[in-house]
């Protein structure tokens, strides 16, 4: 291959330059950087980090303050970053008892403690090999592109290219220890609501965050051929199929369904909502849903807001039963997941030594060319993956 020809990864190790989707050969990471959406953390942090989310939409206050509205149910608090906080903790224990004395690193992307300030601190300090994890599991522009592209733009602001340097872990959608928690989840809700329905009046309801219909098509390498969905909906349907096949309950039914839209009508996202697929339900005679935030990793606010609230209620509205399993959230399945993820790039694990729980992976380390692009914006520089 000539220079020419080789693929370049912007910020990357060595290791990792080359482009090739698996790093095989071990790299001696100084620190993890764990990244975040971010939230308010009080009422007066609301409306700012509304702005932050939506910068460059043009969204007036008054339409964010309808958002808002969710923010201020709870204080003005979202849980997110106590979350963190907590995974930060979690994970440097874990990886203390692995004998690896790395330190865990936190930023976020909508509000403090920003990306681009910690990735400045960390070259401070000295770390200037960073292995980053994304506290979001699947294929898309805003679970997974983004946030390359957000450790570029925290690279390009402090002067750091070529300096510090930025890998990411695969994404871990289908990793046993992700998983793990919603088998169990969905296990005792089955069990719970079997020991008094028959399974025909059961029904999971494995949910996620709608997209747009346009960022989901161009969700994952375009050569693997996902279809309109793309990868971001192959990966639900993937795990969810590995969920309910681990229960043993061949005999309940089950949806992907979606959550959390926004934006204009005019402008089509995944659907179904889970609100009318919970009504749907209730008009064919089902009387039981267990909903599985099966997109979320913890207790975000749209779990909280649209599942534990708007959805319930739909729930009784209906007049259906419904219970809500746990996310991943601290549970040791994730955490040492996690840990196995970070481990994978610290050794170089062969591919094929990797766990995955369903066909589609173990997935990338290195993003393919073109992957996830932003279907509104086209494509920024963004780490952890071949260009564009």
């Amino acid at each position: 291959m000539t220079p020419e020809s080789t693929p370049v990864v912007l910020g990357a190790t060595p290791e990792a330059a080359s482009g090739a989707p698996h790093v095989e050969q071990p790299v001696a990471y100084d620190a993890i950087l764990l990244a975040g959406f971010g939230g308010p953390e009080g009422q007066d942090d609301v409306i700012p980090f509304l702005r932050n989310v939506t910068r460059g939409r043009g969204i007036p206050d008054e339409r964010l303050e309808e958002v808002a509205t969710h923010y201020r149910h709870f204080g003005g608090v979202s849980p997110i970053n106590a979350q963190n906080r907590a995974l930060r903790e979690a994970l440097e224990e874990a990886l203390r008892a692995r004998g690896i004395d790395l330190p865990v690193l936190w930023g976020n992307r909508n509000w403090a403690p920003y990306l681009s300030d910690t990735v400045a601190e960390a070259a401070e300090q000295g770390h200037t090999k960073l292995l980053a994890i994304a506290t979001s599991a699947y294929s898309s522009y805003s679970s997974c592109r983004q946030y390359r592209e957000d450790f570029a733009a925290a690279l390009d602001a402090g002067g750091l290219l070529g300096r510090v340097q930025i890998d990411k872990v695969r994404q871990f959608f289908d990793h046993p220890g992700f998983v793990q928690p919603f088998i169990d989840g969905v296990r005792d809700a089955l069990d719970a609501f079997a020991a008094e329905l028959p399974a025909e009046l059961i029904h999971v309801l494995f949910s996620t965050h709608s997209i747009p219909n346009a960022d989901a098509a161009k969700s994952g390498p375009a050569e693997r051929g996902f279809g309109e969905g793309g990868a971001y909906e192959a990966q639900h349907r993937a795990v969810a199929e590995v969920v309910m096949a681990a229960t043993g309950r061949s005999d309940i039914g089950w949806d992907l369904v979606y959550q959390s839209r926004s934006g204009p009508p005019s402008v089509p996202w995944l659907e179904p909502d889970i609100n009318d697929a919970i009504t749907d339900l209730a008009a064919r005679g089902v009387q039981a849903v267990v909903i599985v935030p099966l997109g979320f990793v913890s207790d975000h606010m749209e779990v909280m807001w649209d599942l534990d609230n708007e959805a319930m209620q739909t729930a009784a509205e209906v007049g259906i039963r419904a219970t809500r399993v746990p996310t991943p959230g601290l549970d040791p399945n994730y955490v040492n997941g996690l840990v196995d993820l970070l481990v994978e790039r610290l050794e170089g694990t062969p591919v094929e030594q990797r766990p995955a729980a369903t066909d589609l992976g173990p997935w990338y380390d290195v993003c393919r060319p073109g992957c996830c692009e932003n279907a509104r914006l086209g494509f920024r520089p963004a780490v952890a993956g071949v260009a564009p």
